[in-house]
């Protein structure tokens, strides 16, 4: 009796076992909690608020917030050029480290530069702010393959045109901040032509900031979602699988496909930045600018966020609609471009626009220069949703993204050479409109044979790792 007893307590504990592991995970109590999807991505949205958001609003500028731009866009090269290689390699970088050595790592870089227009602002030598810039590509590379990453495969799969738009809102507002900044400390000095110290050095504080914000970010085996869910189960590869998986995105038809629509997606900040708003207006403005820029990208990332979600039940008509209206935004946009275009077609500005003296003569060309952050927004979130509909594991969408990051800042290192080489501005923006043009087709194609209809996320089944010792051993691993 007692070998059958215990017979029975064995085969009892089997059964518990077998239900528990196939009964339902439970739901989590709050959207608020620490380790949710909502807390994380709003946490690396802080970081990229203080890092590339306030280096979004030094570039705002014009020229790095000097006269002179040349070293600006000499140093951007270097940074889009080293952004290239690591923007690809980012993903397996993340993969190997995790997120909190990648994201400290990059953001670390972003104060070197703000620092060395500091130094530039005293010495007027390019070498430290190039040198700066080929590391702060470095950097930026690792922050935003680990940035992609989180913010494409925490959040569930219906939901992450939500977090997309919440996470650009929090990272924008950066850039309005950042905005303010210049715009408060240079308010009177509306003759003077580059920032003063205290600029770059309140640059420097937040970029700091953003680096220490890093350490908090979890790993995703750690985020439960509000379903009970964790958002991937990873396990940290090896530099020979990352390295193979790198190279197979060369040749994988969904990234070429997204090829154009990643060259574009930058190209048009050299001219936006130093063509509209630096060559256009005074100092104090174009800080002012920058403050509505930014907070274009916040509406519209908002509002494309919220159509990517809930316009139809159906999530490739969601991806086909907001194709066709980005499309149709950014034509209009790109159209009244090429009307304020026309007005100095020579690249000469008579009399810089000040946003108070200058009356109705600033209206028509302050709406276009927010119309160009609105258009940035809609046009980057539509990227990002597409790519997070891809996939749905941290370790493809990492690669996902870092290619897309890559191939961003590769075209980003040639536009900045075709405003330092004074390529003519209306060839300059017809090229940045005919490359967001030739973006849409291609991307309705990889909608609609790669993007399911289905809620739930298919896993890539073209990037599965071949097991290793690495990831059978390191799923215990924590960064």
């Amino acid at each position: 009796m007692g070998y059958g007893s215990n017979g029975g307590e064995e085969e009892t504990k089997k059964n518990g076992r077998e239900a528990a592991a196939t009964a339902p995970p439970p739901r989590s109590s709050s959207l608020y909690r620490y380790n949710s999807p909502l807390v994380q991505v709003c946490l690396i949205g802080l970081v990229c608020f203080c890092c590339p958001g306030m280096f979004n609003a030094l570039s705002g500028m014009g020229g790095g917030g000097q006269v002179d731009h040349e070293a600006a866009n000499n140093a951007n090269t270097a940074l889009y050029t080293t952004f290239a290689v690591f923007g690809v390699l980012g993903g397996g970088i993340y993969n190997l480290l995790g997120p909190r050595l990648t994201l400290v790592s990059g953001c670390s870089t972003y104060v070197l530069y703000a620092a060395s227009f500091l130094y530039y602002n005293h010495y007027h030598h390019q070498l430290f702010a190039i040198v700066a810039g080929a590391v702060l590509g470095v950097g930026a590379g690792l922050l935003w393959a680990g940035q992609g990453a989180i913010m494409t495969s925490y959040p569930p799969a219906d939901r992450k045109g939500t977090y997309i738009s919440l996470f650009w809102c929090i990272f924008n507002m950066g850039g309005v901040i950042g905005g303010l900044i210049p715009f408060v400390l240079n308010y009177n000095r509306a003759e003077a032509a580059s920032v003063n110290d205290g600029t770059y050095i309140a640059f420097m504080c937040f970029m700091a900031l953003g680096a220490l914000l890093s350490l908090a970010v979890l790993p995703p085996s750690k985020v439960v979602r509000d379903d009970g869910t964790r958002a991937t189960n990873v396990t940290y590869s090896d530099v020979s699988a990352e390295s193979i998986e790198i190279l197979r995105l060369f040749a994988n038809w969904k990234m070429l496909l997204m090829v154009p629509a990643a060259w574009a997606s930058n190209f048009f900040y050299s001219y936006q930045f130093n063509n509209v708003n630096g060559l256009l207006f005074n100092l104090r403005t174009k800080g002012l600018n920058n403050v509505f820029y930014w907070g274009a990208q916040m509406a519209g990332s908002m509002g494309i966020g919220y159509f990517l979600d809930y316009s139809f039940r159906s999530r490739r008509k969601r991806g086909l609609a907001g194709i066709a209206l980005v499309a149709a935004v950014s034509t209009g946009i790109w159209a009244g471009g090429l009307a304020n275009q026309l007005r100095y077609r020579d690249g000469k500005w008579a009399d810089e626009l000040d946003f108070k003296n200058s009356g109705s003569r600033f209206a028509g060309p302050f709406v276009l220069y927010f119309s160009y952050g609105l258009l940035d927004a809609i046009f980057q979130s539509l990227c990002y949703w597409v790519i997070g509909a891809l996939a749905d594991d941290s370790q493809t969408l990492s690669r996902y993204s870092g290619f897309y990051k890559g191939v961003q800042s590769a075209g980003a290192a040639v536009a900045w050479q075709v405003d330092t080489h004074k390529t003519p501005l209306l060839t300059q923006l017809i090229i940045n409109w005919v490359l967001t043009t030739v973006s849409y087709p291609l991307l309705i194609v990889l909608v609609v044979l790669a993007v399911k209809d289905e809620d739930a996320t298919t896993q890539d089944t073209e990037s599965k790792l071949p097991p290793t010792d690495a990831t059978n051993n390191a799923s215990a691993k924590e960064i």
